[in-house]
């Protein structure tokens, strides 16, 4: 397994030619993905729908998983995407959705974690699982699982591409009371929630490695989307995002497009070929920030990396959701 100190080595800047300003179209220009995969999870809204969009473009064949089926069907008309209904929060929908994906093709070269909640207010899923960690990591994690056999197929190798957060700096998990149960904090379960999400690319890419299977994790900026839908306006213009009319104001915030481009630079970039496990930002490997560097300074903690954390939440991750072992 890796070290601790090979991964601290590997989270280094590889001099991408791409940046903070890079858009979707900018990072797929000159790509032929023409017979390759793509599932992308919430691909059709926000940044799912930039991915999808650009993806298509180029020759993909895209299918996404969509909790709200006719609301995708609508959204990605015209890019030909397959749209497989499933709820992230819902263990045998994604299940379903996983059969349903398995009998429609024989590889998937790119999976894209890209849906996501924040900052709900206190729900119970499942057997009682905290709703932003059954969402955001749970489901990503059991889909990846059922698809695995689909990504271990792919004869060029596969990418997982998991959407973090710089919201991972909030807390590492909690392995006392992950769910919550002796009391809720929206922005902790969050927090909690996107460190799993960079945990959970470290460990998969150890384990699928030998397959051809690499993953990595990433900040993909500040952008308004749909993902804010559980704040109130009040509480976006008071953080200073938003104006009174809901028009983005804050300093560094990202278009939906530059909000996708890290992901789609994940899952296509030559620069990573051989690469996996680490934490992605503005098109680039992040560096390893210290415990006081502020959220917006950029980076990712060392726990959000740390090999034997990662596959101390895998282990956790299989005896919740029941998922079947990968990898070697």
């Amino acid at each position: 397994m890796t070290s601790t100190r090979t991964t601290t080595h590997q989270q280094q800047p590889l001099g991408s030619p791409f940046s903070f300003a890079a858009t979707a179209e900018d990072v797929t220009a000159g790509l032929d993905l023409s017979g390759r995969t793509a599932v992308v999870t919430g691909g059709y809204s926000g940044l799912g729908l930039a991915t999808v969009r650009a993806l298509a473009s180029v020759g993909a064949r895209v299918i996404v998983p969509a909790r709200r089926p006719e609301a995708a069907r609508a959204a990605l008309r015209g890019t030909g995407s397959r749209i497989v209904p499933m709820d992230l929060a819902d263990p045998a929908g994604v299940r379903a959705a996983a059969a349903l994906i398995r009998e429609s093709t024989a590889r998937v070269d790119l999976l894209l974690a890209v849906a996501g909640v924040m900052a709900t207010p206190e729900r119970r899923v499942g057997p009682g699982w905290e709703g932003q960690f059954a969402a955001n990591h749970l489901g990503h994690f059991l889909l990846a699982c059922e698809l695995y056999p689909l990504l271990a197929a792919a004869p060029d190798g596969a990418r997982v591409v998991v959407n973090s957060s710089a919201g991972h700096v909030l807390t590492d998990i909690r392995w006392h009371d992950p769910h919550f149960r002796t009391g809720y904090d929206r922005w902790l379960a969050y927090g909690q929630s996107k460190t799993a999400n960079a945990l959970f690319a470290v460990h998969l890419d150890a384990l699928g490695r030998e397959d051809g299977v690499r993953a990595f994790a990433l900040h993909p900026g500040k952008i308004i989307t749909g993902l804010q839908r559980e704040m109130t306006r009040q509480e976006q213009i008071e953080r200073g995002w938003v104006d009174e009319h809901g028009a983005v104001i804050g300093a560094d915030f990202k278009t939906p497009s530059q909000g996708a481009a890290t992901g789609l630079w994940a899952a296509t970039s030559p620069l990573l070929d051989g690469r996996g496990g680490l934490y992605l930002e503005d098109c680039e490997v992040a560096r390893l920030s210290g415990a006081d560097t502020p959220m917006d300074d950029g980076g990712v903690r060392p726990y959000a990396v740390d090999p034997e954390a990662a596959a101390r939440l895998w282990e956790l991750s299989l005896a919740a959701t029941g998922a079947a072992p990968i990898g070697s």
